[in-house]
């Protein structure tokens, strides 16, 4: 029998540990042995997970003992590791895209890359340094995670099904992805509702899908878990995944750096099109509006102006629409969970849900 505290979310958080711990040391001794110089590239993803809430690992797991797996089953930690690694992954290649300079308080991986440039007196661009040799460690970061799902899927009864939903998983974050930066780079859209839709297809399918629809349907599906029930827990996990990412929407604009570890207002500095600025600007009159998406986008946008902003988006109520939309979402997916207790799923998953639900979407971080 598990023991209480290898069968709890920490524990779980430890066992994944364990297993990134296990697998990036391995490797980084395998790029020493090609070459010294070589340890950095994967040392780098080390740091990264180093950190973090492991919210998808732990969906997986919450999708793993739903389905009747084994608390304890190292298959399960194997897939956290997994998501992990595709979290780290995309989290490098999203910092250079959006030329942030942190990432949960410390430099991001392509500043660190650039600040070893210039530590050591290397010829040429630092910065060109810093995001090729970002890349390459997202890269690392990708490939590892591919053979660890593949090592979590070895033998399971939906094999095939699991590495489709995996598949999909991966096509929709690099498609969300390719929008998010597009949508930074086109004019503001004439007509603020289509404006919205278009926000909205990012935050779902570059984060809601990815944040919490695939880890807890694959969880569900290595354990053998039927369609049904991986149907039944997207009636949670996508208001949840929407709630989720609208309310980070919110903190890149109005939260607190000692709790996001980035600067307050990084997601207007950055140009981020997302549903909360979407909101603002159908809400604005037309001038400030196009003030709004002058400005955005303006990596030397001053505290001042970020102030003003924040201020601005409040006043218009741009602020509370898109707070009272993630409101709406979390009971939207806290009743979904009636549905899982329908088709046998035991309280304590439901229980632990409904506690990431309320942590994720009422937070400061």
């Amino acid at each position: 029998m598990p023991t209480p505290e290898t069968a709890s979310v920490s524990g779980f958080r430890a066992a994944v540990a364990e297993r990134l711990t296990a697998v990036l040391d391995g490797h980084a001794r395998g790029a020493a042995r090609i070459h010294p110089d070589a340890d950095p590239v994967v040392k780098a993803v080390s740091v990264l997970t180093s950190g973090g809430k492991r919210l998808r690992a732990v969906l997986c797991w919450l999708g793993w003992r739903a389905a009747g797996g084994s608390p304890t089953d190292p298959r399960a930690a194997v897939a956290g590791a997994a998501f992990e690694l595709f979290q780290a992954a995309a989290l490098i290649h999203d910092d250079i895209l959006d030329r942030s300079d942190t990432r949960r308080g410390m430099p991001s991986v392509h500043r660190r890359f650039e600040a070893r440039h210039r530590e050591h007196g290397w010829r040429h661009e630092a910065e060109h340094f810093g995001v090729s040799a970002a890349i390459l460690a997202g890269d690392v970061a990708l490939a590892l995670s591919d053979t660890m799902f593949s090592r979590a899927i070895e033998g399971t009864p939906r094999a095939e099904r699991a590495r489709r939903e995996m598949e999909r998983m991966r096509f929709e974050v690099m498609v969300g992805q390719y929008l998010d930066v597009a949508a930074e780079m086109a004019p503001p859209a004439a007509d603020p509702a289509a404006a919205e839709r278009s926000a909205r297809a990012v935050v779902e399918h570059k984060s809601a899908r990815y944040s919490a629809v695939h880890p807890l349907a694959l969880g569900a599906l290595l354990a053998g878990a039927d369609d049904d029930l991986v149907a039944a827990f997207e009636a949670v996990s996508l208001p949840f995944g929407m709630a989720f990412q609208l309310q980070d929407d919110l903190l890149g604009v109005f939260g607190d750096p000692a709790h996001t570890g980035k600067p307050a207002g990084d997601d207007l500095r950055e140009g981020k099109r997302t549903v909360l600025v979407a909101r603002a600007e159908a809400l604005l009159p037309r001038g400030e509006a196009a003030a709004l998406d002058a400005e955005l986008g303006d990596p030397a946008l001053s505290a001042e102006r970020v102030a003003h902003w924040q201020r601005r988006l409040e006043e218009v109520g741009a602020r509370t629409a898109v707070a009272d939309e993630v409101d709406r979402l979390s009971a939207e997916a806290r009743r979904g969970l009636e549905r899982l207790a329908a088709l046998g799923v035991g309280a304590d998953v439901r229980g632990e849900l409904a506690e990431l639900i309320d942590a994720y979407t009422v937070r400061t971080a």
